[in-house]
């Protein structure tokens, strides 16, 4: 499901179940991330499914990367493995304008 940032991080704020998720590149998750965040590199095809398949699929999952473009590649395809709950930051890093922290 993609969110613009302001119900993206309202929802993320009210969830008790949230795990914030970039899917960036480790060059690019080095950069500067939203506060929490783990990183699961989406162009790291297998290994990302891997991950995503380990990941607890009761949990909510708030997705971004540079433009929200993979972001929302990565929701469908963790729909696709049975987490129902995946929600995409819509414009990604590039319209975040809230908190960056370094990892």
């Amino acid at each position: 499901m993609n969110l613009l940032q302001e119900d993206w991080a309202t929802q993320l704020e009210a969830d008790r179940d949230a795990v914030i998720l970039d899917v960036r590149t480790e060059d690019e998750y080095n950069e500067g991330i939203i506060d929490s965040a783990i990183n699961i590199d989406i162009h790291k095809a297998q290994d990302f499914v891997e991950a995503i398949e380990a990941l607890d699929k009761d949990k909510n999952y708030y997705v971004y990367c540079r433009s929200g473009a993979r972001s929302a590649k990565a929701c469908e395809i963790m729909n696709k493995l049975g987490i129902e709950n995946a929600f995409n930051l819509t414009g990604g890093m590039m319209g975040w304008n809230g908190d960056v922290v370094s990892p």
